[in-house]
Order: structure tokens, then C-alpha cells, then sequence
């Protein structure tokens, strides 16, 4: 099999593996036991906070774990609306941004809040100078990806930071970053964020884990209550196993320091090889070393990944979240409906090989060819 959709998730690297299994079958205490066992995983959850929080570059205390994603995007937007509340209800934003956004945006919409969604530009970004004129007096939040989950755009987080310095805005700036964590420069510190989102599954961790990065001093209210975890602000029992194996394939990444080099040069030895092959090819926007969204105007996606998918080839349409619909994001950027409807996403991984960029390139010029050969 050739499998090149990490972008909706990776396989669990042999490190997170046996993390997790340990923690299952040996380690199994609950964190907030008093007895040996509860503070040996007391320990372990304590060591695994420290490993993730210094991939950005962060203090262990300005880490909170939750299960994934989804969960940390609705928390900065919900929670550091609700903090803000009283100082102002705008929050910008853009049309790109992923559904856990999206969706939490439309809620704070029927609390009141007013949002502005942004356009990109060409490459799916928005940029720094696009977010300092929607800026306003009563701006409390802004809220932008760091890589766009279905064409790879960078967004110039740093840049948007500096203009809200800049403007004096008292806006909250949260970011994202699930799809760019360990593979483009991610730091707290870089970024400038006050909310950083992150995922495990997208970098070789189980599915169900993530965290999520809130600057020493924000208050931000607590999403769910209940026992107290996480300091107060994520209460439910830590999810060891997976918190573990997160931490796990943190550092195996971080050992890998070649990766996105080694990923950035694939992608462009996929581009290489297909705009010889395939010269009707077009490239939706791009920029980190792992996403290539590709466009063959006119022909099906949908068919093509089928066929693809008979020979063991493993793409996408876009985000995995959309399980098949139109894809918001290109519509943004403003792209026909040939386009649009013949975009495929190709994204990959730090174990991918030149014989998995190889044989997808071959795939693809035979999908065509048999689907379309008068074409």
C-alpha cells in the first residue's frame, strides 16, 4: 500500500506504540492516586508535559492535554471569547480555517459575537496586512491556521502578532497548528500566539490526545468541568496512554531533525515528475513541505481516487473531516468549479520513501490514462 493522506492522520510510530502499551499494562495508575502506582504515573504525566512543551518551546505549566484537535480549537475560541466578553465581541478570522473553527465560530456568531472571515489570497493565506485593516477597537479575538489542512499554505502567524502589537489591539491571537506542529517552524515564542492548538495523531501519536498551549498569565475559563485535571482547566481522568505516546512521538520527531527537509523534497519530486507527465496539472496554493493539493481541471476527483484507492493508493479530496463534500477552502480562493472538483491532496509523512512518491506519480498518470484516454 502507498499511503499518502497524513494529513488526516499517520500511522502510530513504533515509539507512541510501545509508550501507550506501557502505560495500558504496566504503568497504569491514575495520575491523582496517592498511592505508588498513582504517583509513578503522576511522574510519568508530569515528564511527558515537560517533552511536549519544550517542542515549542514553551514552560511545562503553560501545557494542557486534551483529546485532540477539535477539543483545543473549541476551547481558544469559545473560552477566550468568553474571557474577552466584556471587552469587545468582534473576532476575526478567515474562510479557509478548519471545521473545528469554522463551527465554533458560528455558535460564538448566535452569542453575539460579530465575526469577520477573511478571504485569502492565491495561495490560501491570509495575510498579516489583511488581519491589521479588520482590525477593530472592540477585536478581542483573531483566530488563524498555521498550515491550511488541504493546500499547505503557511499563514505568517509571527507577522499577524506584530500588527496587533503594532495597532495596540487587546485582541487575543490563537493559532492553529496542528497541521504545521514539527514540520515548519512552531514555537510559542515565534509565534507570538497567546493559544496554540496541537494534535497527536498527525505526527504518529493515537488518534484521541492533543494539547494545548495558553501564555503564562491568560486566564482562560475552563470547557469542561468536573474533578479538577489539568490544573483546573481540563478536568476528566489524563488519557495516560494516549498522553504518553504523545509525548513519545514528540520526541522521535524531534530526533528526526531531517524530516521536513527530507518530506519538502518529495513533494517537489512528485511536482517534478507530474508537470512532465501530466501537463495540465495545477497546484493549489502550498508552502509547507508536507501538503500538495493538486488539480487536474476538469476530471473527477471522486473517480480518480477510487480507481486509486482499487490499487492500494491512498489520497484525498481535502480535509478528512469533510468526508467528501466541496471543499470550503478552495471555494474561498476563488477557484472554478473545474478546478475545484478535480483537486486531489496528496500529503506526507517522515516515514515516506521516494518508491511511495514514485509510485503514486506512476498511479495517478495511469488513472488518467485509463479513465480518460481520449483526454
Amino acid at each position: 500500500m502507498i499511503y499518502l493522506d497524513n494529513a488526516a492522520t499517520t500511522r502510530v510510530c513504533p515509539e507512541a506504540a510501545k509508550a501507550a502499551l506501557a502505560a495500558m499494562t504496566e504503568g497504569f495508575g491514575n495520575p491523582s492516586s496517592t498511592h505508588a502506582p498513582g504517583r509513578a504515573a503522576r511522574t510519568a504525566l508530569r515528564n511527558a508535559r515537560a517533552d511536549v512543551a519544550a517542542a515549542i518551546g514553551a514552560r511545562p505549566e503553560e501545557l494542557f492535554f486534551t483529546s485532540g484537535g477539535t477539543e483545543g480549537d473549541n476551547w481558544a475560541l469559545r473560552s477566550g471569547a468568553a474571557l474577552m466578553a466584556r471587552r469587545g465581541r468582534h473576532i476575526v478570522s478567515s474562510a479557509v480555517e478548519h471545521d473545528a473553527v469554522r463551527k465554533s465560530l458560528d455558535l460564538l456568531e448566535k452569542d453575539g459575537f460579530e465575526v469577520t472571515r477573511l478571504r485569502p489570497g492565491p495561495d490560501s493565506a491570509v495575510s498579516p496586512e489583511a488581519v491589521r485593516s479588520a482590525l477593530r477597537e472592540d477585536t478581542v479575538l483573531v483566530s488563524l491556521m498555521l498550515v491550511n489542512n488541504e493546500t499547505g499554505a503557511v499563514t505568517d502567524v509571527a507577522g499577524i502578532a506584530r500588527e496587533l502589537k503594532a495597532a495596540k489591539s487587546q485582541a487575543l491571537l490563537h493559532t492553529d497548528a496542528v497541521q504545521g506542529f514539527l514540520k515548519v517552524p512552531c514555537t510559542a515564542k515565534g509565534l507570538g500566539a497567546d493559544m496554540i492548538t496541537l494534535s497527536g495523531h498527525k505526527i504518529h501519536a493515537p488518534k484521541g490526545v492533543g494539547a494545548l498551549y495558553v501564555r503564562s498569565g491568560l486566564r482562560l475559563p475552563a470547557l469542561i468541568a468536573g474533578g479538577g485535571q489539568e490544573e483546573g482547566k481540563r478536568s476528566g481522568t489524563e488519557n495516560m496512554p494516549g498522553i504518553l505516546a504523545f509525548a513519545a512521538a514528540v520526541n522521535a520527531a524531534r530526533a528526526d531533525r531531517s524530516a521536513p527537509e527530507r518530506m519538502a523534497a518529495l513533494r517537489e519530486r512528485i511536482l517534478s515528475t507530474l508537470r512532465e507527465r501530466l501537463p495540465e496539472l495545477l497546484v493549489n496554493g502550498g508552502g509547507a513541505p508536507h501538503i500538495l493539493s493538486l488539480s487536474l481541471p476538469g476530471y473527477r476527483a471522486e473517480t480518480i481516487l477510487n480507481l486509486l484507492d482499487s490499487w492500494d493508493v491512498c489520497v484525498s479530496m481535502g480535509s478528512a473531516c469533510k468526508r467528501g463534500a466541496r471543499s470550503h477552502v478552495l471555494d474561498a480562493m476563488g477557484l472554478p468549479p473545474r478546478v475545484v472538483d478535480g483537486t486531489i491532496r496528496v500529503s506526507l509523512c517522515r516515514f515516506t520513501t521516494e518508491a511511495d512518491a514514485d509510485g503514486f506519480c506512476d498511479a495517478l498518470v495511469r488513472a488518467k490514462e485509463t479513465l480518460y484516454p481520449k483526454l
